[in-house]
């Protein structure tokens, strides 16, 4: 009787309406066209457009570099792109599940993508905290930077900007400059060596804590928090670049610096390493290959033209970081010529381009301050939407393994405030006093081109070859009404695995180990720890390849037939098979009157 009581007890407390059962929430879709246009912008337009490419363009021989660059855009970078892109938009599934219905046996690419996501959290917003300090430093009635009488600097600092100063003193061989001292001594208080580690930078931490803060905070909803964000992060930069374009080109001896921008070499064009500078540049930039396009697709309506929307996205990215190259290089030729030196001798690329060359660029400037604020919260907001749009890609991948769990009240935010609490725990290494050692394994290692070369050759391969290049053609056709053009699925299949596998190869057979500031090697446990990074999203790939086969039933050969074929439930599948059903339940009819005149 107690056992009958209990169960009527529990079935009365199911149906009560003031007990109701956990609703599962849906994945949710863009609101409109333009969130996701934004939000694609927002990740792919990044530090790199600014800091790397124009960098390279003067470094590779100027305009010549157009030619590699356009050769990988079109025969990589665009056909990857739509890719991963319309794979998503295809399966409405995070990058991991993506890969577990399009072709199971690959599934390891998703995992494998989804840790270098994991690995670029944690160590590209350390720059938004380097450039949160720089940005409070410029409210103050002379920055910081800009002399030698602060407390930081040592005797050996000159004040090279001061013409005046420059005449009365002899200049000592180890001379070093203002804002390098606030750069090495105040921001970061570099230690000695790797070895050592140091104390924390506290004013750093509270920058990464605030940075972490926002970042949350813009995708703590999913995509509904995540397509308002975007309509001023990823638009207020090119607001920012616009004015110091403008600014720079009115500035004495900006034509210079353009000049030293574009000036074509074409024997550059004869070194393989502006081809593989070409190549990589596309990747970092377009973010292929690393699951985030995958993700940010899958939340797009069924027939939305993404093939338009890639091609648009893919020069829209190119043409920025080409005008990002004239607002860059016309501050560092008016900083040449205020200095009267030669233009190599300030041109600079990534974090010593924004937290070295522009700071004294700027300082150099009428009403210095305001140009500070104006580029580090350029800075700030390239760097904030590829973090969260990343953020956001992670989040979809792991919810997409258990929908059911995940999207049951509060639990998707609580996973992703664990992921931030997470990364933000591991990232605090990286601003100790030796954290920029650290922060470079990162860079270095987790993210490297070994890496993304690697999967791009392998998703090339197993779309166009196992998955069936025209069976994904099929696909964009049945989702935008007409099929891409020929040669995106050729690139797929014979061009871009090729150039991949190539660039891998000289990639590998010029490798050298990490030396910080191409001076310092790194100890052995330093080496060590970067292979450990990169073998740890790469290896993905090959042991979940094993386990699957493992773990399918059925000879190798069934087991391998299995585990290459996609998933019954896929949008055009499950038409095919209605279709079918169809014809034949027309064709019983026909086959009973046969019979019973046969009778």
């Amino acid at each position: 009787m107690a056992q009958h009581s209990d169960l009527d007890c529990k079935l009365r407390l199911e149906k009560d309406p003031s007990h109701p059962a956990p609703v599962m929430k849906g994945r949710g879709e863009w609101s409109s066209k333009k969130e996701f246009l934004l939000a694609v912008a927002g990740e792919i337009i990044g530090l790199g457009n600014v800091w790397r490419f124009p960098y390279l363009c003067y470094k590779n021989g100027g305009g010549v570099f157009f030619i590699p660059y356009v050769i990988f855009l079109f025969t990589c970078g665009i056909p990857l792109f739509l890719m991963e892109t319309s794979l998503g938009q295809y399966t409405k599934q995070g990058s991991i599940t993506c890969w577990r219905k399009i072709c199971p046996l690959f599934e390891g690419l998703g995992y494998g993508s989804q840790v270098v996501v994991l690995y670029s959290s944690i160590n590209y917003i350390i720059i938004l905290a380097w450039a949160f300090l720089y940005l409070f430093s410029s409210f103050s009635s002379v920055l910081p930077w800009s002399s030698c009488s602060n407390p930081w600097n040592t005797e050996t600092c000159v004040e090279f900007q001061r013409s005046d100063v420059l005449l009365n003193i002899s200049v000592p061989a180890n001379a070093t400059s203002p804002v390098r001292e606030f750069w090495e001594r105040r921001v970061l208080n570099i230690t000695g060596s790797i070895d050592e580690l140091g104390g924390m930078r506290w004013e750093l931490v509270l920058c990464l804590l605030l940075s972490w803060v926002i970042c949350y905070f813009c995708v703590w909803k999913g995509v509904k928090s995540t397509g308002k964000v975007v309509y001023f992060t990823a638009t207020f930069p090119y607001l920012m670049l616009l004015v110091l374009l403008v600014r720079g080109l009115t500035l004495p001896g900006a034509l210079d610096g353009i000049k030293f921008y574009l000036y074509p070499d074409p024997t550059r064009l004869l070194d393989p390493q502006v081809w593989m500078d070409a190549g990589t540049q596309i990747f970092y930039s377009y973010a292929v290959c690393i699951g985030c396009l995958t993700a940010l697709g899958s939340y797009n309506k069924y027939n939305n033209n993404c093939y338009r929307d890639c091609v648009c996205l893919c020069l829209l990215n190119s043409g920025t970081s080409f005008v990002a190259g004239f607002a860059i290089f016309s501050v560092l030729g008016f900083m040449a010529f205020e200095q009267q030196t030669d233009i190599s001798t300030v041109a600079e690329s990534g974090p010593g381009l924004a937290f070295i060359a522009y700071p004294r660029a700027v300082a150099m400037m009428p009403l210095p301050q305001l140009w500070a604020v104006f580029f580090f919260v350029m800075i700030i907001f390239l760097g904030l939407d590829s973090e969260f749009v990343g953020l956001e890609s992670l989040v979809t991948a792991i919810c997409d393994m258990k929908p059911s769990f995940f999207h049951v009240g509060h639990r998707r935010k609580l996973l992703l405030l664990l992921i931030c609490v997470l990364c933000f725990l591991c990232g605090l290494v990286m601003v100790t006093e030796g954290g920029l050692y650290i922060f470079q394994v990162f860079d270095y290692y987790c993210c490297s081109g070994m890496t993304l070369l690697l999967f791009a050759i392998l998703q090339s391969v197993s779309v166009s070859w196992v998955y069936g290049a025209d069976r994904f053609y099929d696909n964009i056709e049945d989702m935008i009404g007409y099929r891409p053009a020929p040669v995106i699925k050729y690139c797929l299949k014979f061009i871009t695995p090729v150039i991949c596998t190539g660039t891998l190869a000289f990639f590998l057979f010029q490798f050298t180990p990490l030396k910080f500031n191409n001076t310092m090697e790194y100890p052995w446990w330093g080496t060590a720890l970067g292979w450990c990074f990169t073998l740890s999203s790469t290896l993905n790939v090959p042991l979940w390849m094993l386990y699957n086969l493992w773990r399918t039933p059925g000879t190798l050969r069934q087991r391998f037939a299995t585990l290459c074929t996609p998933s019954g439930d896929l949008p055009l599948c499950k038409k095919r098979n209605k279709a079918r059903e169809v014809e034949s339940l027309a064709l019983k009819p026909s086959e009973d009157c046969q019979n019973v005149g046969q009778e």
